[in-house]
């Protein structure tokens, strides 16, 4: 009988499993990319650490509060502002005086600040090659970057509502507001309609946004990426000034800054207020589309890829050019307007019903005996430079008679107006006789002495309305 001896592993032996073991934990294991939330919230880290973007929060939560309270304590209001002729009477007209500023400068200027350089910085700075092996994923670094912008941008944007509000209610106090065609808003009703309004302005500042997105992402280092939201909004803001037709004027995408005015009359004019609200929201998701497409197809290994080529420009540039063909076409076959959309019928029908809500404010601050606009039976004739039916188009040289009638009278009332109409459709109408009726004098309200209500008064012609 045979004995075996158990053999002894030798040393090489021995270690041979540890090396295996070793090296097996030297092989590094698939690289998973940084989850987006993560990604959003170290983007947001970075906008918010830069020293611009807090000043801008700073201004916008105090500024606009710190400015309805000093127009409160003045004894001139900026009447030629949209508004501003109710800011002692109402503290609900601050916030609108802030959004029409904020719709022509601040938003802008907001967006190109903030969306417009979110990329255009990694370029400055060379930092395209850390981030990448950071995140591992383009796709999730160019969401994250929109995602934090889009955060800033509505914080800049709430920070300027908020503050107007908070300003003008604690100065002047939650009082009703006169909307744009003469009807009194209760102090809730002007409330809500006040923030609908901010909701709506959202909708361009988005597409602004987006455009600037496109263009940090298209211009890399160029510093007319940065001035790009600014440029647009400039360009379509002189638009408004020019003679074009009205299907061209609403379907640009900052139309939304101007239409929140069909707001405050009664019935609102919603058509042009959803048209532009629409028009805004397709701009913005076709532009940060773009944007997400030319930035994953970006070779970020090539350093020259950080300019603006021609490729990048035809995509960039080419369907937001057809988008506005598109846009323009479609208002055109779908509103009833043409030509301005300002025409001598709806001058008066506009008038009239604005003349006639603020007669009845005027005799309830006289303390007269009530009226209803159906009693007064108010009408309106315009000539505009001497023309008479035909007349039509934005200016200053409309000239109209206020006829109505009050019960158990003969006689029936008659008052001049000259109307200024900006191509937009918001009209001053500024008295010009008899001196009784709507010449300048104080009337004692509720809230004190005010001017008469029909001596100056804001309207607004609804430009895709049909002409009667």
């Amino acid at each position: 009988m045979t004995s075996t001896t158990p053999t002894t592993p030798t040393t090489a032996e021995r270690a041979e499993p540890a090396a295996a073991t070793r090296a097996a934990a030297r092989v590094p294991a698939a690289a998973l990319p940084v989850s987006v939330a993560r990604g959003c919230r170290f983007e947001l880290v970075k906008l918010v650490s830069q020293w611009r973007i807090r000043l801008l929060v700073l201004v916008c939560w105090v500024a606009p509060g710190l400015f309805v309270a000093a127009v409160a304590e003045q004894s001139t209001l900026p009447s030629d502002t949209l508004f501003g002729r109710w800011m002692h009477a109402t503290g609900w007209a601050g916030p609108l005086v802030i959004l029409a500023f904020a719709g022509t400068w601040a938003l802008p200027l907001l967006t190109s600040l903030v969306a417009g350089d979110v990329f255009a910085a990694e370029d400055r700075l060379g930092t395209w090659r850390h981030l990448l092996v950071a995140v591992r994923s383009p796709r999730r670094i160019f969401v994250a970057k929109a995602l934090a912008s889009l955060t800033v941008i509505v914080l800049l944007t709430a920070g300027l509502a908020l503050s107007g509000v908070v300003g003008g209610l604690l100065t002047v106090g939650h009082r009703p507001l006169v909307g744009l065609d003469g009807h009194v808003l209760s102090a809730s009703d002007a409330a809500g309609k006040v923030l609908l309004a901010w909701a709506c302005a959202l909708a361009p500042t988005l597409a602004l946004a987006a455009i600037g997105l496109l263009g940090s992402v298209t211009l890399g280092r160029s510093p007319m990426g940065l001035l790009l939201p600014a440029l647009v909004a400039l360009a379509m803001q002189l638009a408004q000034l020019l003679p074009l037709p009205v299907g061209v004027r609403v379907a640009l995408p900052g139309y939304a800054f101007v239409s929140w005015n069909g707001l405050f009359t009664d019935p609102v004019q919603s058509g042009p207020l959803l048209i532009g609200v629409g028009v805004a929201l397709v701009w913005a998701v076709t532009a940060t589309a773009l944007a997400y497409l030319l930035f994953v197809r970006r070779d970020f290994t090539n350093p020259a890829a950080a300019g603006a080529g021609r490729r990048a420009l035809a995509v960039g540039v080419l369907p937001l050019a057809a988008l506005l063909a598109v846009s323009v076409a479609a208002v055109g076959a779908a509103a009833p307007a043409t030509g301005s959309g300002i025409t001598r019928a709806k001058v008066q029908r506009s008038l009239a019903t604005a003349f006639a809500h603020l007669y009845r404010v005027q005799t309830a601050d006289l303390h007269r005996p009530a009226v209803t606009e159906a009693q007064l039976r108010a009408s309106a004739a315009c000539t505009k430079s001497g023309v008479g039916d035909g007349a039509q188009g934005a200016g200053n040289d409309w000239r109209c008679v206020v006829s109505w009638h009050l019960p158990d009278v003969a006689a029936t009332g008659q008052a001049i107006y000259q109307l200024d109409i900006t191509a937009d459709g918001r009209f001053v109408a500024d008295g010009d006789g008899p001196k009784d009726v709507n010449g300048y004098f104080l009337v004692r309200t509720a809230t004190g002495d005010a001017p008469n209500p029909l001596w100056q008064f804001d309207g607004n012609v609804e430009l895709l309305a049909a002409a009667h």
